[in-house]
């Protein structure tokens, strides 16, 4: 628990910066299914961070004041509940376990909170995530301000503890990177047997199938984000979910996947033959988005902004644009006018790195605070690497390159000496990519 409560004294330190006050986190609400059956749970990953608490209906209070306190709220014992879900901690034990200064049974919440907040210099609270709880929010808030007459006073202030929070947890610590390497790790290993088992003749969903065994089989609790299996066209949407399409020889298969363990994500995208071999026109996209891929991670060190990687990309998938045909120089000019006109959007629409951590897009400003210059990135920080080109049919597009989908993601530390690739698991040369399948 030590992580936790080091944390927690952290954000209570920035908190007394801003003049003290009481922050206070949920986790996230259960969601219904259908009928009486929920959505599995995942806990708040602000809660988790500050905690480790993973059961549903948990609250944590801060204290920034003359004597500084970390609270729990969560359920208590039940023993009919129990019986069909097993055993959870109660107050008292939940305090141990997780190292709080004082713990209550989430039942008390609405008795309690009026009185931490009254006289409090300030609320520190996520506002506008969750309604339902931004109404209770504003209820204790009247509470205390009801009593005014008796000489309380309620915050005068409100400030988002996300804002905080997000830049704690944009800088990871040991702990947190060794458990992203193992997420992928394991997320490797599952590229690997998808790519083993993906043969002409089976559907999409039945190599995602060998992704989630493959997370399930070592220990991963879910997969990080909904897995991306597309065969043939299906590779030029982004976020193809994968269905019944089938594989076919003479097409590329597509898989963006990977685990949450630990509560931390790994995100990885492969594209490779269906048959084992690329043909001509596949080999030559492939080079271009590697190309562009490599000089991507080359850029990611201490020092350089977060858009330096998307800028490398981008200059090297436009002149392969220029170079394959799919954009003109009759047309649009030469690479700097296809650069700054933003023409190359055409055949690839997003950006080439986004945060990773927690959540598979982590939170954190891409932008300095206060400011609007670029983040510098730091040691500690870790963010995917994903160009890609996505050629649909259309008009000029020679049709040698139609349907092509190709993009190349791996997940990338900032070291203080560079960088350094967490799922290099994975092949990606052409050359390494045909021996795997063969």
């Amino acid at each position: 628990m030590h992580p936790y409560r080091t944390r927690r004294a952290q954000l209570i330190a920035q908190m007394h910066q801003h003049g003290g006050g009481v922050a206070v986190i949920p986790t996230a609400p259960e969601v219904m299914r259908n009928n009486d059956v929920e959505y599995p749970f995942r806990h708040d990953s602000y809660i988790h961070y500050l905690s480790g608490v993973t059961e549903p209906e948990a609250v944590i209070v801060l204290v920034a004041g003359a004597q500084s306190r970390a609270i729990l709220f969560c359920r208590d014992q039940d023993p009919a509940h129990a019986i069909w879900h097993g055993a959870r901690h109660s107050p008292q034990q939940a305090c141990a376990h997780f190292d709080f200064d004082q713990a209550f049974p989430i039942a008390a919440l609405d008795e309690q909170m009026p009185a931490l907040l009254a006289n409090a210099p300030a609320l520190f609270a996520g506002m506008g995530r969750n309604a339902a709880f931004d109404q209770r929010l504003h209820g204790w808030l009247r509470g205390v301000r009801q009593a005014g007459r008796a000489g309380v006073r309620a915050p005068a202030l409100i400030h988002d503890v996300h804002m905080l929070l997000d830049e704690m947890r944009l800088v990871k610590d040991d702990g947190e990177l060794d458990l992203m390497r193992r997420a992928a790790a394991v997320s490797a290993d599952a590229h690997l047997r998808a790519m083993r088992m993906a043969r002409a003749g089976l559907a999409e969903y039945q190599v995602e199938a060998e992704l989630l065994y493959e997370f399930h089989r070592q220990g991963a609790a879910a997969p990080a984000y909904p897995s991306i299996v597309a065969a043939g066209a299906n590779a030029c949407v982004l976020h193809h979910n994968p269905g019944r399409t089938v594989l076919r020889d003479g097409e590329l298969l597509l898989i963006d996947a990977g685990c949450e363990l630990g509560s931390y994500a790994a995100d990885i995208t492969r594209t490779f033959p269906v048959s084992g071999r690329f043909s001509p026109a596949q080999r030559r996209i492939y080079q271009i988005v590697l190309d562009a891929q490599l000089a991507a991670i080359a850029a990611v060190r201490p020092g350089a902004d977060v858009m330096a990687p998307h800028e490398a990309a981008v200059r090297i998938l436009a002149q392969g644009m220029l170079d394959t045909g799919l954009l003109q120089a009759d047309r649009v000019g030469a690479l700097d006018d296809v650069i700054g006109s933003g023409a190359w959007r055409q055949f690839f629409m997003c950006k080439t790195s986004h945060w990773l951590g927690m959540d598979v897009h982590d939170v954190g400003s891409y932008r300095e605070p206060g400011g609007d210059a670029w983040r510098i990135l730091q040691p500690g920080m870790t963010l995917t690497v994903e160009p890609g080109l996505y050629i649909r049919p259309g008009p000029g597009v020679p049709e040698q390159y139609w349907h092509i989908g190709i993009r190349i993601e791996d997940d990338v530390a900032v070291l203080p000496a560079g960088r350094e690739v967490m799922s290099a698991g994975v092949p990606k040369a052409m050359h390494e990519l045909e021996a795997l399948l063969r």
